[in-house]
């Protein structure tokens, strides 16, 4: 079934049609993910010091974070890429009000320089005294960096990152040994990291004031929800989008069916986020940095996703925890729907004609990812006439997978491979808001295209 392995449509929401449209063409610049963007090595040198980013109702946004050798100051920090046994360095001044700091749970961290802090050596706000913090990233996996000085203020005004630790054997080019933690239970086709946080405005405006008296952090009131440091829609726009100089990752996710793509959710910020994702469950097998099975574990073989550790959990929300990490697989091929998800399609692998080969008898075709038992099996409604529908931004005018079929002229144009368009958000629902206008905050769009449809690697 699965490309490692084997080598209802949602509609949109009418309301959120207009904000999608604009993010949508800039999205499909970032089909295919085989890697989360970041910075890659052992030595970094960062900068904590002030900036301004943009939330999707159009506000300026003053934050703290953390800038990479000579880059932009960015929410949230760069994400830090490096391999396993790696001797990681990361150098910090500050250029803030106050000191500040950098902890990275799940690893000993030695510092030196600086000046003694209550957590660990802190980088003074003179913007030259450096403080060296030194760690063996010893295992792979997901994990968190962020401030470990007045925490409660600095963590919330925008001083935390994430880091994902390759396995030693970690090889982009083989499927084999494209894996989160070493062996083929962890393997995946694509990744995505979706960093969870949230801000309280008015700590941010007084801040920019320079009136720390009045900032009360025991009155925690967030308006704005973030996925990766943006809210929707601006969450389904590429990386790097020249506008967001501040703002680097995108968070729109895009797969081919019976793809394995692999979440590595991160809990930023100070509050729990419930992360739902439409479509199907996912598998969580990890977190914080550590496997989900017992030690003598072959792997437990499901029929949608392959092998996956034996303490893996199914779910369709996971509740990402302050300081947490969770690393999922998701897959999607349409099993069990009752009908033929590629009939009539000339645009993917399959004509429903076509025969269909299942050599290791877990019920999906070899070629296609098709799920047999629906195969040629009929759409099970009559659609209404297009007088009677809305049509939403990513709606390609057909039922089928891979398949365009005639829309209103002006409609859709923003699903040009004719994939299955899903939302995945918060469920907890006034974080879909920008400052209470709806739809926004942490939410943004998933696409599954026919195994047909062209991957374009994001750069």
């Amino acid at each position: 079934m699965n490309k490692l392995f084997q080598q209802p449509l949602l509609r949109s929401l009418t309301l959120a049609a207009a904000l999608l449209c604009c993010a949508a063409s800039a999205a499909l610049a970032m089909h295919g993910n085989i890697a989360v963007s970041g910075v890659t090595g052992t030595d970094f040198s960062f900068t904590a010091r002030a900036g301004h980013i943009t939330t999707g109702d159009g506000n300026n946004v003053y934050f703290w974070g953390y800038a990479n050798a000579d880059g932009a100051v960015q929410y949230p920090g760069p994400t830090l890429i490096v391999n396993q046994n790696a001797v990681v360095t990361i150098r910090l001044v500050s250029r803030l009000p106050e000191a500040t700091s950098l902890i990275v749970p799940g690893f000993s961290v030695s510092a030196s320089g600086g000046q003694p802090g209550l957590l660990t050596r802190e980088a003074p706000p003179d913007g030259v005294t450096a403080v060296t913090y030194t760690f063996t990233a010893d295992r792979p996996g997901t994990f968190t960096y962020y401030s470990g000085t007045h925490s409660d203020l600095q963590v919330e005004m925008g001083l935390l990152g994430a880091i994902v630790v390759r396995p030693a054997n970690f090889d982009a080019a083989d499927p084999l040994l494209r894996t989160a933690y070493g062996d083929a239970r962890s393997a995946y086709d694509q990744e995505y990291l979706y960093l969870l946080s949230e801000m309280d405005l008015e700590t941010h405006i007084l801040a920019e004031k320079g009136l720390f008296s009045e900032i009360d952090t025991s009155k925690f009131w967030p308006v704005y929800w973030f996925i990766n440091g943006r809210t929707a829609p601006d969450t389904m726009l590429a990386d790097q989008v020249s506008w967001l100089p501040h703002q680097p990752y995108g968070a729109m996710t895009m797969m081919n069916a019976g793809e394995r793509v692999l979440l590595r959710m991160v809990g930023g910020g100070r509050d729990l986020h419930p992360f739902h994702t439409h479509g199907n469950n996912f598998d969580q097998i990890a977190r914080d940095g550590y496997l989900l099975a017992t030690p003598t574990d072959p792997g437990t073989r499901t029929a949608e996703v392959g092998v996956i550790p034996d303490k893996s959990v199914s779910d369709f929300t996971q509740t990402v925890v302050p300081g947490a990490t969770h690393d999922a697989i998701f897959s999607w091929t349409g099993r069990g729907l009752g009908w033929d998800i590629y009939n009539g399609s000339s645009n993917s692998d399959h004509m429903n004609t076509a025969v269909l080969v299942d050599v290791n008898g877990d019920g999906f075709d070899d070629t296609t990812y098709e799920y047999i038992a629906d195969h040629g099996k009929p759409f099970p409604v009559i659609l209404p006439g297009q007088q009677e529908v809305a049509f939403g931004a990513f709606y390609s005018g057909s039922p089928f997978l891979g398949a365009a079929g005639s829309l209103p002229p002006g409609e859709g144009g923003n699903n040009p491979n004719s994939g299955f368009a899903f939302m995945w958000h918060s469920h907890n629902e006034k974080e879909m808001t920008n400052n209470d206008i709806f739809p926004g905050g942490l939410m943004t769009m998933v696409i599954v295209e026919a195994p047909s449809a062209p991957m374009v690697v994001a750069p």
